[in-house]
């Protein structure tokens, strides 16, 4: 067990809605931050506080110095559990997208007690072979150094990706562009050593072991994790896959309003008025 005292990042939360309504945890992905999450908090704060966190080397969470690549990732759920737990009278709802949904996957499986329901967004539970970490973790390292020679220039090439193909074409791409080329290229770089997926623990035989109701969103146009969505949810229990049609990887800025939507309904936000 992480010992969460020894690893104190000073987590920045941007809070919004009624402290005395049930409380959603949001975390963003890779190069986001929880400002990312306002337009869907915005359409959900009538109801729900909205918890939305910065993880480590995005918006004004840093990097710890000296933090250690083999047990960082557990030692940022250990610690934000913890700081939820003090903060936020609970059990929660969570919800995570990308790298957020990996870490909101690693915080369920670890502290279901904690939530009452979790949507994981365009998220896996990490690579299963220690072989293909390993090859992950060279792959993120040589990423990491092209953030950190010619950051503008990355994030260009970045958003070619076929991940990101919708994206590109919708009208908030530039806004999402522009959002990201400020971001700080060394704590990006970091991020990535420390909490890619490669230095992730697999999940993947954890799985069977949830107990809390789980909704894997994928977008139908983001085929690699539609089938990693089926997989999940055969493996799961108490879960289930909603697809979201004419949507990519980023369904949550492509189509906000069916996203606060299909997120009402599953966490029976009416009913708790």
């Amino acid at each position: 067990m992480i010992e969460p005292e020894k690893f104190t990042p000073d987590f920045r939360i941007t809070a919004t809605g009624n402290p005395a309504l049930p409380g959603i945890v949001f975390l963003h992905g890779f190069l986001g931050s929880g400002i990312d999450w306002l337009p869907i908090a915005e359409l959900l704060e009538a109801r729900y506080h909205c918890i939305l966190v910065d993880l480590p080397g995005h918006g004004g969470t840093r990097v710890p110095e000296g933090a250690e690549p083999d047990s960082f990732f557990s030692a940022t759920v250990e610690a934000l559990a913890l700081k939820l737990k003090k903060s936020f009278p609970g059990p929660l709802f969570l919800a995570g997208y990308s790298m957020g949904g990996r870490i909101a996957l690693a915080l369920l499986l670890s502290h279901p007690e904690l939530f009452r329901k979790c949507i994981i967004v365009s998220a896996s539970p990490g690579i299963a072979g220690e072989i293909d970490r390993a090859d992950r973790i060279r792959s993120d390292e040589g990423i990491a150094r092209k953030i950190e020679l010619n950051f503008e220039g990355f994030i260009d090439a970045w958003y070619e990706q076929p991940l990101f193909a919708t994206l590109k074409t919708h009208p908030l791409f530039s806004e999402v562009q522009k959002k990201r080329k400020q971001s700080t290229p060394r704590e990006l770089a970091e991020a990535l050593r420390l909490l890619g997926t490669g230095r992730q623990p697999s999940l993947w035989e954890k799985l069977k072991d949830n107990g809390v109701p789980v909704r894997f969103f994928v977008g139908e146009k983001d085929v690699k994790f539609v089938e990693i969505g089926r997989q999940m949810v055969n493996l799961c229990p108490d879960s289930a896959m909603e697809n979201f049609r004419g949507c990519g990887h980023t369904l949550h800025i492509e189509n906000r309003a069916l996203f606060a939507e299909r997120l009402k309904e599953f966490f029976n936000i009416h009913h708790n008025s």
